[in-house]
């Protein structure tokens, strides 16, 4: 295919941002306008993932649709193209995006045109990230996306809207900093920056440890792992509606997708020594974030912790570097995205019509909101593994994974999928069932049409892929063995070499 329809992916939403800033905003046609042209870019745009997902090769581990252009001659090549990792993240970003500009309706009543301007840029950038093959760019798309969030948040965002988008920008941009100045060591050692070429070159053993402690400072941060995970409640909790379903279902992706293509794909010695590190922190973040979700009496913030002990099982089974390991890490942020996103939009629809957040102010809504109430125990139960669901095939994976390297850590992980029952079970019923205590929840509507469609658009992939995971596992089945047995052949020439260079 000659067409480059991977920068028409990465493009097609800035296009559509062009067009939205030109539109003016001063009548209410202009204001409907405004979201059609958003939506239609959107959706547009998860029609052209879906044809490069029908036209994927996945009996091979190649990069595919590759497009190279000279950028910084001698320095820098765009440089973008596609495995079985990186096109179920793609496609994430699509189908979550037009669902995002649907979901506003009436909860952004004030610079509409900005907002949807700052959504489709995100959605660009986002792309960019997963098609990058190249670390300067793949750094460029990285980062960018820290800017249309922060206005987000700081703009758009509740009554601590200020330092919530300040603490996100900060803890972010300071773990990067390290991660640009491995690219520049990486370029200055290897002469290169293109992820295929690094590949087949290697890095020296002797920069490893380094190198991967400045990339995981960066992706320690966005995941977000336990210590410094602090940022993603605050951000959550102030992010409008739209703003916390992107945030969760796809910027915390970012740094599992950083882990794999790059951590263990550049780093393998390094990964190799760090796992016990890795495998520390992950089960700190499932066990102990899981009974601070337990205390909390805000829903969302309760599902922002939920998110962390989530991510806890996703990096867990990154670094077991089995099949089954990995293949579930995927599956659980593809599964992670479409339940958390759901979840936080049904937390909107509870807010857009009462104003309240705290878990106290509800009781007894299955009686008023019967059609909520199904769609939420759906998402709840998907939460919490529940066979059936996508994340049962995701969490399940990860710990067949983790108990073929370790049964003391898996057995600590299997706490996880106890922890997360109790509080997304006390959740739901603290505010689907008892007693209708607040009369005032008798005036409120059950779900619109738009909101039926939203919810339903991910409820139905959740229970597809919990019944029927193979369309995923066929897609990434390959390029994660090439992955395992790359990262395999490396160590061994490593453990030969008595510690030398890597021998290629």
């Amino acid at each position: 295919m000659n067409f480059p329809i991977l920068s028409s992916l990465i493009l097609l939403p800035l296009v559509g941002s062009l067009f939205v800033l030109f539109i003016k905003d001063n009548a209410s046609k202009n204001y409907q306008n405004i979201k059609y042209v958003s939506l239609f870019v959107s959706f547009a745009n998860f029609l052209i993932s879906v044809y490069l997902w029908y036209q994927f090769d996945n009996s091979t581990s190649e990069f595919q649709f590759i497009e190279s252009k000279q950028w910084l001659k001698g320095f820098v090549n765009y440089k973008v193209g596609i495995d079985g990792i990186s096109i179920l993240f793609i496609l994430l970003t699509t189908l979550i995006t037009p669902l995002c500009i649907i979901s506003i309706n009436n909860s952004i009543n004030f610079r509409l045109k900005e907002f949807l301007i700052a959504i489709l840029v995100m959605e660009s950038l986002m792309i960019g990230v997963f098609c990058s093959l190249d670390l300067i760019i793949f750094y460029l798309f990285f980062e960018g996306g820290l800017i249309p969030m922060f206005l987000i948040i700081g703009i758009w965002g509740g009554p601590r809207r200020v330092y919530s988008a300040f603490k996100f920008f900060l803890f972010t941009l300071l773990g990067s900093v390290l991660m640009l100045v491995a690219i520049i060591t990486i370029y200055w050692t290897s002469g290169t920056t293109d992820v295929i070429q690094l590949y087949e070159l290697g890095i020296d053993w002797k920069y490893q440890n380094l190198l991967w402690l400045a990339f995981f400072s960066s992706f320690a941060v966005k995941t977000p792992m336990w210590p410094v995970h602090t940022w993603l409640p605050d951000a959550h909790v102030e992010a409008p509606t739209a703003g916390s379903v992107f945030l969760a279902a796809i910027l915390l992706k970012l740094s599992g997708y950083g882990f794999i293509r790059f951590s263990l794909g550049l780093f393998p010695i390094a990964s190799d020594f760090f796992t016990p590190l890795i495998y520390s922190l992950s089960l700190i973040a499932i066990v102990f974030i899981s009974l601070v979700a337990l205390m909390q009496d805000d829903m969302k913030k309760l599902i922002a912790y939920s998110s962390v002990a989530h991510m806890g099982f996703v990096t867990l089974g990154i670094f077991t570097l089995t099949q089954q390991g990995i293949e579930g890490s995927i599956i659980q942020m593809i599964s992670h995205g479409l339940v958390s996103a759901a979840l936080f939009l049904c937390v909107g629809v509870l807010y857009d019509r009462t104003h309240s957040r705290l878990i106290s102010t509800y009781g007894g809504i299955v009686s008023i909101m019967p059609k909520y109430a199904v769609v939420l125990m759906i998402f709840t139960l998907a939460a919490i593994g529940l066979p059936g669901t996508s994340g049962f095939i995701g969490e399940f994976l990860i710990l067949l994974g983790a108990f073929q390297k370790s049964f003391i850590v898996a057995a600590i992980a299997s706490l996880g999928v106890i922890f997360a029952a109790a509080y997304m079970l006390w959740l739901y019923k603290r505010v689907v069932f008892g007693n209708l205590i607040n009369k005032e929840l008798l005036k409120i509507p059950d779900l619109n049409k738009s909101e039926i469609f939203i919810l339903w658009s991910l409820a139905i992939p959740t229970l597809f892929f919990g019944f029927y995971p193979e369309p995923l596992i066929n897609t990434i089945e390959v390029s994660i063995q090439d992955l395992i047995e790359m990262y395999d052949l490396n160590l061994t020439s490593y453990i030969e070499s008595g510690g030398g260079t890597l021998i290629k």
